[in-house]
């Protein structure tokens, strides 16, 4: 999870007075919208895309966070900063191994940065991400980065409601509102180094929400979202603690025909393998992992190592988002997706 790098605050959670909305599951397209009453909340958008579809030349996040801001929601200024909206862009260039990125980070208000409630519909500045009767409609573009980017998402899978109806443990005591939009068929516009692309692939959409960003024992997460070649999405994350040990362990796998299976905590093991030492931050992520799970033992690896997002403008802390490929225990590729690692440079923390 998550990316603020995904979850980049993928946070964890709802104290428990949630019971009884675990019974009715999420409520669309209402739950689509903000939930400006949460303390954050984050939409996360990432995908692979290229010229043929199946052999992706670059992968890509576009993530929209919405923070409760410091001055009371009944302040009489249009000016006041009652709701924070933040935003993450990179590119992942798999044949030149390099990564683009951008920040930005504005109150929300006066149509510059907007999170609708009632249905996904975000704005900061030209950034933007609005859900259509067809799927999804985004935009990114950014001077500083040097690439700009128009994306068109149709969406062929009924929401994945995480965890027990949308309710995903992140502890004994904490829970996040979390659900997941996979297999996004993928046509984009790509804008780079001069030249227009027009490219295809596959994306994945994560929206979650909640009133704390972590359990107060938790240093960072692992999270990975995979959609798998076979039409079927894998969810898994682990939360550590300062130490490097496992405080919690989740996620999902939804089968090609529909079906979905929930992990329980322990039912996965993280188990790094090769580690990437980043000249930026000095810290050390795996970029090659062994994970054990009901599926099997998959093997997880970066398709390229320098993916580290320096987001200390916005959101105070570097974190590691990148494109990574999912093999079996025979090391034959099963699905592409996004990997994210927080709390390698530090804590987590806004």
């Amino acid at each position: 999870m998550m990316k603020i790098g995904r979850r980049a605050l993928l946070l964890a959670a709802l104290p428990g007075p949630t019971t009884a909305l675990a019974a009715a599951g999420l409520q669309f397209p209402r739950d689509h919208g903000s939930h400006p009453g949460e303390a954050i909340e984050w939409w996360y958008l990432t995908g692979l895309i290229g010229a043929d579809a199946k052999r992706p030349d670059y992968g890509y996040q576009l993530t929209f966070f919405s923070l409760r801001g410091p001055v009371h929601g009944e302040h009489p200024s249009p000016f006041a900063a009652r709701q924070l909206l933040l935003a993450h862009a990179a590119l992942s260039d798999i044949r030149g191994q390099r990564l683009h990125h951008d920040q930005r980070l504005a109150r929300v208000g006066f149509e510059h940065a907007r999170a609708a409630e009632g249905d996904s519909d975000l704005r900061l500045s030209d950034w933007t991400l609005k859900r259509t009767e067809q799927g999804y409609v985004a935009a990114i573009a950014s001077s500083t980065a040097g690439f700009a980017l128009e994306l068109a998402l149709q969406t062929t899978q009924a929401p994945l409601q995480q965890g027990e109806q949308g309710l995903s443990r992140k502890s004994a005591a904490t829970f996040s509102h979390y659900y997941s939009q996979v297999q996004l068929q993928t046509r984009a516009r790509l804008q780079i180094d001069g030249r227009p692309l027009q490219l295809r692939g596959r994306s994945w959409l994560d929206h979650e929400w909640s009133g704390q960003l972590l359990p107060p024992e938790a240093e960072g997460w692992d999270w990975l979202g995979i959609n798998l070649d076979n039409g079927g999405a894998l969810t898994a994350f682990r939360l550590r603690r300062a130490d490097g040990s496992t405080l919690w362990t989740g996620g999902s796998w939804r089968k090609p025909d529909g079906s979905l299976r929930t992990f329980a905590n322990g039912e996965l093991a993280f188990e790094p393998q090769r580690r990437w030492r980043s000249e930026l931050s000095s810290a050390q992520y795996p970029v090659q992992w062994r994970i054990k799970s009901p599926l099997g033992e998959l093997q997880l690896a970066a398709l390229f190592d320098a993916q580290e997002v320096d987001a200390r403008r916005s959101t105070g802390m570097a974190y590691w988002e990148g494109v990574a490929r999912l093999s079996d225990s025979r090391g034959q590729q099963i699905g592409l997706g996004y990997l994210e690692m927080t709390g390698y440079a530090g804590k987590m923390q806004l």
